[in-house]
């Protein structure tokens, strides 16, 4: 790669940079406009070389070839992928048990794996880009097109769409609204679509530079001023108490039977304290206890017990993260992450168990390949899938409950809602992320999911943040971080389906086959440009 300029490094760097802070922690989310034009700026640039050649559109005459495309975008892709997911190696090395040693590389693997979704993104614009008779207008026109094709890619078949470029204006409610539509990749497909067209700017001269720089700015501003929009909030008709546990991050050697029932008895007092005083004698209540560390076993005696007197004595119906159990096919034992759910009787009303697994924190892929990583594979475990999505009548409607990253995935949680669910709830346990960003992305990515499908979030989680999310993804109420509490939170049940939640990523989709439809057709007229070129 010695031909690739030094300037294309410094410009794919510039944009990792750019796209590192558009997101939480740092949340400057105003820089998402202009975040991806460096790349983009650098792989229709060219090589350049002596006199810098460039024809009337702007386009390199001496255009980099596909894996130097390939090459620059790759390296902006790792740096970001470093830069927003750095919680990766604490995780591993804090609660993971792995050396640090073993736990930089897996985490600079990680970050060249993510990196390729950067890296194909630079190739299929610079393929585009390649002899067109269209100039630079073809790859600016195509690439928010490349763009979701890549992000839901992520989705289905890498199976980590975290951070996806949309998700950076969920502050911004008219223009987060289209979500409703089309999901979060109609939000990244914009933003993608103005950056071109700072891109298409500065690849041009004179007046015309400036003429499109003015209006590529104005329409950045034009989308951006909707943060300053303050709808008027949602009406909330009924009341739920989310529980913030608190729980450390024990051994299970160190939950001796005393201190089991004094966590549990802590955690029921403060249930009881936090519901009786919006307990109705008309309507049932609704209490709902985190994703947690501790080892709350739905077939538990005592953890039954104690849950059976919540719901008699608070007349409420329970969501409690606990764990299952089930048999693989082998007969070998798996323990499920699940939602158990029990009505103000006592009953047991049935559980959700958690289908999306988390990789390296509930299952361990390829573990023949990590051999190496033999402490962290005993740490996590091997936790087995739920098969269903299910939705459970509570407080007069109908929740569906998801837990922790499944919250990531938008055609997941659209499911939910699909299948008839008014509220979601989300139950977390973020305490694996420490006081990394990761809680603040997660965060913002359950927030979008409140977009999608209009419908109120109740997000709890072990030590925050638990809140409650509006249908507009406005964080309603919230409790504090790293303590034990009860949030009374404020919700209502929604019947409004939106055209997202009733069809999901036909957008996207529509993103995928015209991608595909311009590559072949791309590679097709640079095939027979080739053929035409062999003297005969």
């Amino acid at each position: 790669m010695r031909n690739i300029p030094s300037r294309a490094w410094v410009l794919a760097l510039l944009s990792s940079g750019l796209q590192i802070l558009v997101f939480p922690k740092v949340n400057f989310y105003f820089l998402s406009w202009i975040a991806m034009a460096p790349l983009l700026y650098a792989l229709l640039r060219g090589r350049g070389g002596e006199g810098e050649m460039f024809d009337s559109e702007g386009r390199s005459l001496r255009p980099f070839t596909l894996w130097q495309g390939f090459a620059i975008a790759w390296l902006s892709g790792i740096v970001w992928y470093l830069g927003t997911d750095y919680w990766v190696f604490p995780v591993m090395t804090g609660y993971g048990g792995l050396h640090w040693l073993l736990a930089a590389p897996v985490t600079l693997a990680a970050a060249f794996g993510m990196g390729l979704h950067h890296a194909l993104f630079g190739l299929l614009v610079v393929l585009m880009a390649r002899r067109s008779n269209m100039g630079n207008r073809r790859p600016l026109l195509m690439a928010p097109f490349f763009w979701v094709a890549i992000e839901l890619a992520r989705d289905r078949i890498t199976g980590f769409p975290w951070n996806l470029l949309g998700n950076t204006q969920v502050d911004n409610i008219p223009f987060a609204r289209i979500a409703q539509t089309t999901g979060v990749y109609g939000l990244s497909f914009a933003i993608m679509l103005v950056n071109c067209a700072f891109v298409a700017a500065l690849l041009l001269y004179g007046q015309r530079r400036k003429n499109l720089l003015i209006s590529a700015a104005a329409a950045a501003i034009a989308l951006q001023i909707g943060v300053l929009a303050q709808p008027a909030p949602f009406v909330a008709t009924q009341q739920a108490v989310l529980v913030q546990q608190n729980v450390p991050l024990l051994n299970q050697s160190d939950w001796t039977p005393r201190y089991f029932d004094q966590t549990i008895s802590a955690l029921a007092r403060l249930s009881v304290d936090a519901a009786k005083p919006i307990r109705s004698s008309e309507n049932a209540g609704l209490i709902i206890w985190p994703e947690s560390p501790a080892p709350f076993f739905i077939a538990d005696p005592r953890l039954q017990q104690w849950l059976v007197a919540i719901a008699q004595d608070t007349n409420s119906y329970l969501v409690v993260g606990s764990l299952g159990e089930t048999q693989d096919a082998s007969g070998k034992r798996q323990l499920l992450n699940s939602a158990l759910v029990m009505d103000p009787h006592g009953n047991m009303v049935g559980h959700y168990d958690k289908i999306h697994l988390v990789p390296f924190g509930e299952y361990v892929p390829f573990q023949d390949l990590l051999f190496f990583a033999s402490k962290l594979t005993r740490e996590v475990g091997d936790f087995g899938r739920g098969t269903q999505r299910k939705v459970f009548e509570l407080d007069g409607g109908h929740g569906g409950i998801f837990i922790c990253y499944e919250s990531v995935f938008p055609e997941e949680v659209r499911e939910f809602t699909s299948n008839g669910a008014q509220v979601l709830i989300n139950i977390s346990d973020d305490l694996w992320y420490g006081e990394t960003g990761a809680p603040a992305q997660h965060l913002q990515m359950a927030r979008m999911r409140a977009v999608e499908n209009h419908r109120w979030i109740l997000l709890t989680t072990n030590n925050g943040t638990t809140a409650s999310i509006d249908p507009f993804g406005r964080v309603v109420k919230q409790a504090p971080r790293n303590m034990r509490t009860a949030l009374v939170a404020p919700y209502s049940p929604q019947n409004e389906s939106t055209f997202y939640t009733r069809n999901g990523d036909v957008f996207a989709w529509i993103c995928v086959v015209i991608s595909l439809i311009a590559v072949f057709v791309r590679w097709r007229y640079r095939a027979r440009t080739m053929i035409e070129a062999r003297p005969a």
